[in-house]
């Protein structure tokens, strides 16, 4: 069953690494347009234990983009949706749905030191704020990914490079995203090079976008990344 379902895993990972991917624990912030893509596919390579995070519901507005939105979800839970699709997908992932949003309150509880990566799938600053300082004090790596119109960004941060400080002005709240909107393919590239991005945490492989910033123009085909 595991050669089967694995097969064209394989090349881009030895039998043995993608074995191992069953004992890694992923926590995904957000399961809306980033988070959709990106839960989808962690469970296609075969990642253990997902943690899907969000408190919101589907609107109709999402359905242009969300994966795991449709007509009949609607009002319905984003995070018991996502967990709902993995079980479908891939009945050997272990997921835990979380149907809250991230906050001082409860981030301690949510994002905890067994965790090996986690992945930022939110649509704010503050929030991504919060959970950078969180994913500092438990000493885990975070997987950045932002999205607006045609334009899309993926850094790493790892404890203590504070990324969002040289991103995001003092006191900014809202990303471009409010502005610009978002079509389905923007979220569906920027995901794939987050999982990407895991997955070399993950197996150690080199060449991850720390003190680095992908940026993405999908309108103009540009793809350049800035040292930081």
């Amino acid at each position: 069953m595991f050669a089967e379902r694995y097969q064209r895993n394989l090349g881009t990972m030895t039998p043995e690494e993608n074995r191992s991917l069953r004992d890694f624990r992923v926590c995904v912030i957000g399961c809306g347009g980033l988070g959709g893509y990106v839960i989808e596919e962690l469970a296609r390579l075969g990642i253990g234990q997902i943690i899907a995070v969000d408190g919101d519901v589907f609107q109709h507005s999402n359905l242009n983009r969300q994966l795991f939105s449709t007509e009949a979800l609607m009002g319905q839970s984003k995070a018991l949706a996502a967990q709902k699709r993995v079980r479908s997908i891939n009945s050997e992932v272990e997921i835990q749905a979380i149907d809250h949003f991230l906050t001082e309150e409860n981030a301690d509880s949510i994002i905890t030191e067994d965790c090996h990566v986690v992945i930022d799938a939110l649509d704010n600053i503050s929030s991504r704020r919060l959970l950078e300082r969180h994913c500092h004090s438990k000493g885990l790596p975070l997987v950045h990914g932002a999205i607006a119109g045609w334009h899309g960004q993926v850094g790493v941060i790892m404890p203590g490079d504070k990324l969002f400080d040289q991103l995001y002005p003092e006191g900014a709240e809202k990303g471009a995203e409010q502005e610009t909107g978002n079509p389905s393919f923007t979220p569906a590239v920027v995901a794939s090079i987050e999982v990407a991005e895991t997955l070399k945490l993950l197996l150690g492989k080199p060449g991850i976008l720390r003190n680095k910033l992908l940026t993405i123009d999908l309108l103009e085909q540009e793809y350049d990344i800035i040292e930081l």
